[in-house]
């Protein structure tokens, strides 16, 4: 008899049907479960970003606050120009896509069609620039250099460019009043990444920037971005299912940016760059006797720094470059010009860059140094034409002997074997090359001063310099030991490799030879010209150590104060008023009759009116022409120039250091001083007064100013406007 049941299944088949029964309605219910959880539990947030599906926005740039110098004249403001935009969703619209409207466009501008449809082009992994980074639904501009007849031809003609529009539009301009350029100090615009958006997203998933955004990326532009830039606006706009424009869902204005005051003064920033450049071009034509051709003087930095606030008044870097190449996106080629080893990179700012071993200027801080280890002010000590240290001869720079001398006398003639001698003696007090607890004095010093630290200045990208202490000294060796002896095991006998060859062996190690070439600033120690400037403030003022700063207000378009910036204490020098008043002579000699005098006093400075102090420095550096360093103070200002491959500190700097106080205090070349031609006598204070629309009242730079309160806006924005009076907003301000 068969076991088969009457339904013909067998008990395995029967098996197999209830378990896939039993999986269909688990699918079922858990099908439900997520339907009853997307429709009943979250149903109205999901209706909500569906019906925001059919919401697209379209960004209203916001107009960019300005930066103004002290006496509000426009360094970095906007300009009106004409700006041909693209609408992508009329182009759709059309046929063809908008081709034959983009063709039509081109021949009125001028371009190859070919450009003009590559630069509405939507951007993504495989397309290259150019192409649009923005919203699809954003106006994407074509040309910001139209005409006012290529304008006209198209805005006449609207049957003909339908979704194409002709408009004044502000964009950046670094107008450099009296021709200043502060392109390093200022910085530039560019656009915002695509991970600079997605990154900057808040927690509830809006982004801070924009596709479209243009942001800082230097200088001002960048450290204060967030006030300039402004509050974006959008227009909200109703779309269908294909993406058609069917109703406004809302306007959000945009309110422009606030501007930054500084305290830089656009003529004396001109003068500054102007001696500069003609300090660099006068040490080409010079004849270098030690390398037998001409001074190289490939880069180059100077400083105006008001020495009771340690803001700055004038800051100029060599080589430099034209800000504008920036605005509306810069080319392939001018990117690479400002970037390869041929224009040696002029987007640095050596000024807090540029590092350098500082010569004989460091010799102040050595003069603290020995007062703070011991060392009498009222000493005097040997300064003959060389010293024979741990085997090596040690020479003053140009040979010279001067007896017995007192510190001052060796900060006037800059000699350097004083100063050997000292730091030689205070080594082997702290030990020799097996100390016992070191003192340190001379490195500790330099630590006191600020060096081996950034200033804090409100520019980005600041570097630190160095002390080469004795942590540097071991952090230094683990990191080249390895490199060092691998050089050194292949037997040369030039330089580098008997260095190496050394360092292989001891290099953790403080030699005298290292602390005697401290001592006079050169070796392992690098300063930047930034540290010097307030270093050399801080001898002008007292003592004080001030955190420098480009920047003194935020005000709004109107001129209404937003924030003050005021001046920041940053440290004291370790030095009694007694040292300070010694080392203060000491640098008023070096004008009158040290090593600064044939370009000061020998030249016609009314020393006795205007007081002047200096050190000069002539750094050496291995393969290379000596770097020309001149710090110089007076009762208001610092001022600080350094030039490589240049000679000598006096020499490759003295007339264009000594030119800058010139115009500062109204001094012609007779020594003569004329009040009315004075650019600066004293440092600006007070913020300037602006006028009710906004524009600076503009004074002589060392005129005292009240604050305002009125409301207004601002004199840039004044041109956009009154050409496109539909672009005013409720605040006053036009926006693009």
């Amino acid at each position: 008899m068969s076991n088969i049941p009457e339904t013909g299944r067998t008990r395995r088949v029967t098996i197999r049907l209830v378990v896939l029964q039993i999986l269909v309605l688990s699918l079922l219910g858990t099908l439900g479960g997520r339907l009853w959880y997307l429709q009943i539990r979250n149903g109205s947030q999901y209706t909500a970003q569906a019906s925001n599906n059919h919401i697209r926005e379209v960004v209203s740039p916001a107009i960019r606050g300005e930066i103004l110098d002290a006496s509000g004249q426009v360094l970095a403001g906007n300009q009106t120009k004409l700006v041909v935009s693209v609408s992508r969703t009329s182009l759709l619209e059309q046929k063809d896509h908008g081709k034959a409207v983009l063709t039509r466009l081109a021949q009125v501008l001028g371009m190859n069609p070919k450009d003009v449809q590559d630069k509405v082009r939507l951007c993504d992994a495989k397309t290259p620039q150019p192409c649009w980074n923005g919203s699809p639904y954003q106006p994407i501009p074509v040309t910001d250099q139209a005409t006012t007849q290529q304008a006209m031809q198209i805005m006449e003609r609207g049957e003909d460019f339908p979704g194409i529009t002709a408009q004044p539009t502000a964009l950046r301009q670094y107008p450099g009043p009296d021709g200043a350029n502060m392109a390093q100090v200022l910085g530039y615009l560019s656009p915002v990444t695509d991970d600079e958006v997605t990154k900057t997203a808040n927690q509830s998933g809006k982004n801070k920037y924009l596709p479209s955004d243009q942001i800082g990326r230097a200088g001002l532009e960048s450290v204060y971005d967030n006030d300039l830039r402004g509050t974006t606006g959008v227009d909200r706009l109703e779309v269908d299912n294909l993406g058609r424009v069917i109703g406004s869902a809302g306007t959000t204005p945009a309110q422009p940016g606030d501007n930054v005051v500084t305290s830089l003064d656009a003529r004396v920033q001109k003068v500054v760059e102007d001696n500069l450049n003609q300090a660099m071009v006068d040490a080409r034509s010079t004849f270098d006797t030690v390398t037998n051709q001409n001074f190289v003087a490939d880069s180059g930095a100077a400083i105006v720094m008001d020495v009771h606030t340690g803001r700055i008044i004038a800051m100029a870097s060599a080589p430099t470059y034209d800000p504008n190449l920036w605005v509306g996106g810069i080319s392939a080629k001018d990117y690479a010009n400002l970037t390869n080893q041929a224009s040696n990179y002029p987007l640095l700012n050596r000024a807090i860059q540029g590092q350098s071993a500082p010569g004989s200027t460091f010799k102040v801080v050595s003069t603290s140094a020995a007062v703070q280890a011991g060392y009498s002010l009222d000493g005097h000590y040997p300064c003959p034409s060389s010293l024979t240290i741990g085997g090596r001869e040690f020479k003053n720079f140009e040979g010279e002997s001067a007896g017995d001398i007192s510190l001052e006398k060796a900060l006037e003639i800059s000699c350097d074997t004083v100063f050997y001698g000292l730091s030689y003696d205070q080594w082997m007090k702290d030990g020799g090359i097996h100390p016992k607890n070191p003192a340190d004095w001379f490195y500790k010093t330099a630590h006191q001063f600020g060096l081996g630290a950034k200033t804090g200045i409100d520019l980005p990208a600041e570097v630190p310099g160095r002390v080469p202490d004795r942590q540097w000294k071991t952090d230094f060796f683990n990191a080249n030991k390895d490199a060092w002896c691998k050089q050194a095991a292949g037997g040369g006998t030039d330089y580098a490799t008997q260095i190496a060859r050394e360092n292989c062996v001891d290099g953790n190690v403080m030699r005298a030879g290292d602390s005697v070439n401290y001592a006079i600033g050169q070796g392992d120690t690098l300063v930047t010209p930034i540290q010097m400037a307030t270093i050399y403030s801080a001898l002008a003022n007292g003592g004080t150590l001030y955190k420098p700063s480009v920047a003194k207000a935020i005000v709004t378009p109107g001129g209404q104060l937003v924030r003050d910036i005021a001046p920041q204490v940053s440290g004291k020098l370790p030095d009694d008023q007694k040292t300070l008043q010694y080392i203060d002579q000491a640098t008023a000699g070096v004008i009158t009759e040290g090593t600064a005098a044939w370009k000061f006093t020998g030249a016609g400075w009314p020393q006795d009116k205007i007081q002047l102090h200096a050190k000069t420095g002539t750094a050496e550096v291995y393969g290379k022409q000596t770097t020309s360093w001149l710090t110089t103070y007076s009762k208001d200002y610092a001022v600080v120039m350094t030039i490589s491959q240049a000679g000598t500190g006096s020499g490759g700097s003295g007339d264009a250091v000594r030119r800058i106080y010139q115009a500062l205090y109204g001094v012609d070349d007779k020594g003569n001083i004329d009040q009315t031609k004075a650019l600066l006598p004293t440092p600006q204070t007070a913020l300037p007064k602006f006028n009710p629309d906004g524009t600076a009242i503009l004074q002589p730079a060392s005129y005292s100013y009240d604050y305002p309160s009125a409301p207004g806006h601002s004199a840039v924005y004044t041109d956009l406007l009154a050409l496109e009076p539909a672009l005013r907003t409720p605040t006053g301000r036009g926006r693009a």
